[in-house]
C-alpha cells in the first residue's frame, strides 16, 4: 500500500546557543520520508487512504527516529510537504488521523497536542517543523522548530512526511515559564 521512495535522516547535536554559549548537549533527530501520493492529481472527499499510509508509517519511523536520540525524548513534531499534484488536505491527512498514537508510543507517551505544518511544495522547498513538549504544551523552553528538506522531493506526485524528535528544548531558554497573567 506504502509507495516508499526514500528516508532521509537528519541529525543536529547542539552544544551552544547561537551567540557560543556553551549549553548542556540537545540532539534533535528527523526522518524525511518520500512516498507516493495516491491521490495525486485527483480531488476526493475520501481521504483515508492517506490517513493509513500516515498510520502505518509511523510505528517505524517514529522508533527509528527515537532510537537516533542521545537521551529520553520529551519533545516532537510532525510536518508534511505535498507535491504540486497534491492538496493540502491531503498532507493533513498523512499527519493528523493515525500519525499521533505511533509518535507518542514512541516517545513513552504525551499528553500535550503534537505541533505540526503542512504545505504544497516544489523538489527542495523547505517546510518548518515545530516542536513542542510531549507533556507540557505551556513550556516555552520546548518551543522550537527544525527546517527541513529534501533536494529531490517532493516530487509532483510525492508526499514528504516528516517526524521530529529532541531530547531537550532550546539552548539557554529565558523567555519564562508561561504565559504572563496581567
Amino acid at each position: 500500500m506504502v509507495q516508499l521512495r526514500k528516508k532521509v535522516f537528519i541529525k543536529e547535536v547542539i552544544a551552544t546557543d547561537q551567540l557560543g554559549q556553551p549549553c548542556d548537549p540537545i540532539s534533535r533527530v528527523a526522518v524525511l520520508a518520500v512516498v507516493q501520493n495516491p491521490l495525486a492529481g485527483t480531488f476526493s472527499e475520501d481521504l483515508s487512504s492517506l490517513f493509513e499510509i500516515g498510520g502505518a508509517l509511523g510505528a517505524n519511523l517514529a522508533a527509528e527516529v527515537v532510537g537516533q536520540l542521545d537521551g529520553t525524548p520529551v519533545s516532537y513534531g510532525k510536518a508534511a510537504i505535498v507535491g504540486a499534484n497534491g492538496d493540502l488536505e491531503q498532507g493533513g491527512a498523512m499527519i493528523h488521523p493515525k500519525l499521533g498514537a505511533p509518535m507518542r508510543a514512541a516517545a513513552g507517551g504525551g499528553e500535550a497536542v503534537i505541533p505540526s505544518n503542512a504545505k504544497l511544495g516544489a523538489p527542495g522547498c523547505a517546510i518548518d517543523l515545530p516542536l513542542g513538549h510531549k507533556d507540557d504544551p505551556w513550556s516555552f523552553d520546548h518551543f522550537d522548530t527544525m527546517t527541513l528538506s529534501i533536494p529531490d522531493a517532493p516530487k509532483p506526485d510525492e508526499i514528504v512526511l516528516c517526524l521530529a524528535y529532541a531530547d531537550g528544548g532550546r539552548p539557554i531558554p529565558r523567555c519564562g515559564k508561561g504565559p504572563v497573567k496581567t
